[in-house]
């Protein structure tokens, strides 16, 4: 039972014939921020004041005449606060027979499917084949796998598909590193790395002869002209007035800081073609190969164009990087029900082009092929002058396949922030080709940063893999186990047991740490804090659970028992109230997790609802309680604290730990 629903479906016969477009103020009815003031509060009647030209305690008065919540609150007419905000406190009864339905509702928990399910298919995760996965795939795929899971158990039909980047330079990379710089033996006995010091290598060189030739100048000129700019602002600061003066002093700090960025970026740059000079192998391998760049872009094109050898080397390639990236998905226990890389799109991109000609969408301009789209300075470009397909093309022929063969409602690419630019692009293009009935969605997030507040990156400024992400956070919690089960008279967990916990704790910390934060916030990588066993952390949730599984084998209870016997929950503490209210909650969490794809609203719940357990436990006690059949109801409530708890963290793909 979603309670917030309903309590906005009664507004909206409520308001219906009171205002003209009511449904505008539903969103206004929420739970209350302070328990003195009922369970749920609206605060419609203030807006609406403002179109009715009433003042906003009548008009609150009109709605609570109108408003039939006597089969929900107590009292049954809700009270008025202040200027005119509407209270509404749920009847204790009431309350008792929703928890009482989610007891006995083993799955489900007494959430219902959703009344008008759609078909979503969800593009997460996403990696470049050719390359470890690292720490910036870490958010794309548990966000999107989050709200897999959550789509999923809500009744949609939801659809993943991992889109592989498994075509492209980078396989241009590694198989002129192949041709050229391969070490066999290595290559024989761990095929996945050796691919990846080819990739990188490659990947180095062709940066470094980029940072010569225009990335330095190119830097040095944008300094250079950076610091005529600010020279007309330093001298003119002396003899201006105090507005214009401070006025002066803010374009000034906001050159500077321009000029800090700048001169950081080259700074990196600088390192960058160090690293090569000042490395003997490297530099004569610099040398050796001037143009390495445009022979990558060669090897691709002839990858692209069918060449018998490249393609042989691609299809050599590909199952031994496809066979790590799933160790990682085996650990993070995401799966995919599709995993269609740009390769299985190639060869629909040239009609894809033809197709927009066609219709008149794309023209050429400077020899590349476009499209147009109002309100943007720059096109799309589709097909690039030397024939070569972009993103852009493969993005709109994935589209295209998408509809014909799911006909989705609604498309959702969970993409870091720094791709926005390319979705509205690519958005109105698809709508302009006639996709214009199918939701398209941005589901964007920020960075993982440092301890310095940078993107997280290992000294030699490459990006952390994920694989060496994962196992030192395992590590560290097996530390943490250990220290634990140290503390007992009698340790009782067996060195298996350790193990398979601290691969549950660590893995769940690291999905929890980056699913609790605003999923467009950046956040700081902190292996301390999400291990924490206390604050909102996996750790303090899997803690909690097994505690209430420990209430459980403490008294020898056969929970199981307890619940088929049908019995009501009953309120009767305060504490009691304040935990049943949080539980019934659930639902309305799920929705909102649903209406802007933010899992953070269900972290929040599930930190809420184990603090409401915490006060619980404190002020009620379970094998204490003054009778049997306040014992049994407190068992019953315990139990449902630990399976919401077990269902909110699998939605988010975390396992709970029967014991810590």
């Amino acid at each position: 039972m979603n309670i917030l629903h309903l309590l906005r479906q009664r507004f909206a016969a409520a308001l219906d014939g009171l205002i003209d477009q009511p449904q505008s103020y539903l969103d206004l009815v929420l739970p209350s921020q302070d328990p003195r003031f009922g369970d749920y509060q609206a605060n419609c009647a203030m807006p609406m004041a403002k179109e009715l030209k009433k003042s906003p305690r009548e008009i609150a008065a009109a709605i609570v005449h109108r408003l039939d919540v006597a089969d929900l609150c107590d009292p049954p007419q809700p009270e008025i606060a202040g200027p005119g905000f509407i209270n509404l406190r749920l009847k204790d009864g009431w309350l008792s027979n929703q928890l009482m339905k989610m007891s006995h509702d083993r799955d489900r928990l007494g959430i219902a499917s959703a009344d008008s399910p759609k078909t979503y298919v969800i593009d997460y995760s996403s990696p470049n084949v050719a390359k470890p996965m690292h720490v910036g795939h870490i958010r794309s795929t548990v966000i999107g796998d989050a709200l897999y899971r959550i789509l999923r158990f809500l009744g949609h039909r939801t659809i993943s598909d991992n889109h592989l980047g498994d075509w492209g330079t980078q396989f241009g990379t590694i198989i002129f590193g192949y041709k050229h710089f391969l070490d066999v033996e290595a290559y024989r006995e761990a095929p996945v790395e050796e691919l990846c010091r080819l990739y990188k290598l490659v990947h180095q060189l062709v940066e470094y002869h980029d940072a010569k030739k225009t990335g330095l100048p190119e830097l040095e000129a944008r300094i250079a002209e950076q610091r005529r700019e600010m020279e007309p602002l330093a001298s003119a600061l002396d003899g201006l007035e105090k507005p214009e003066r401070k006025k002066t002093q803010k374009k000034m700090r906001q050159a500077e800081a321009r000029l800090a960025e700048l001169e950081e970026d080259l700074a990196a740059i600088q390192d960058r073609i160090a690293g090569v000079e000042n490395h003997p192998t490297l530099r004569a391998l610099a040398e050796s190969y001037p143009d390495i760049g445009q022979q990558v872009l060669d090897e691709t094109a002839a990858l692209h164009a069918g060449d018998k050898f490249n393609t042989s080397l691609w299809n050599e390639f590909l199952p031994p990087c496809l066979e790590a990236i799933d160790g990682i998905y085996q650990r993070l226990g995401v799966s995919f029900n599709h995993t269609l890389g740009e390769s299985f799109y190639h060869d629909r991109l040239a009609s894809v082009v033809e197709d927009l000609k066609a219709r008149g969408l794309a023209t050429e301009s400077e020899g590349a092929t476009c499209v147009f789209l109002d309100g943007m300075d720059a096109p799309m470009i589709v097909q690039k002058k030397d024939g070569a397909f972009l993103y852009a093309t493969t993005d709109l022929a994935t589209i295209a396949y998408r509809v014909e063969t799911f006909q989705p409602d609604v498309i959702l690419y969970v993409v870091d922030h720094r791709q926005s630019l390319h979705f509205e692009q690519l958005f109105a293009a698809a709508r302009k080709w006639g996709h214009e009935s199918i939701g398209l969605v941005h589901v964007r997030f920020g960075t993982v940063l440092g301890e310095d507040g940078k993107p997280y990156k290992t000294r030699s400024g490459d990006a952390v893999e994920l694989e060496g992400l994962l196992d030192r956070a395992t590590e560290r919690a097996y530390q943490i186990v250990c220290e634990n089960d140290a503390t007992r008279q009698i340790p009782i967990l067996s060195e298996s047991e350790r193990r398979r916990i601290a691969e549950q704790i660590g893995i769940g910390a690291i999905k929890y740490a980056d699913l609790s934060h605003n999923r467009e916030s950046d956040y700081i990588f902190s292996y301390d804090k999400m291990l924490a066993m206390n604050g909102n952390t996996a750790a303090y949730m899997q803690y909690c659970y097994a505690r209430v599984n420990g209430i459980f084998s403490k008294g020898d209870v056969d929970i199981d028992a307890s619940r088929s016997r049908g019995d009501a929950i009953q309120i009767g503490h305060p504490a009691e109230r304040a935990l049943g209210l949080e539980l019934v909650r659930f639902a309305e969490t799920l929705d909102r997790v649903v209406a802007d794809y933010r899992p953070n609203h269900l972290t929040a719940y599930l930190f809420s609802l184990a603090g409401r357990f915490a006060e619980f436990y404190e002020a009620c006690p379970v094998h204490n309680a003054p009778d049997d059949a306040t014992r049994h109801n407190r068992l019953l409530l315990c139990d449902l604290v630990a399976r919401t708890i077990q269902l909110g963290l699998g939605f988010l793909g975390i396992d709970v730990v029967e014991r810590m």
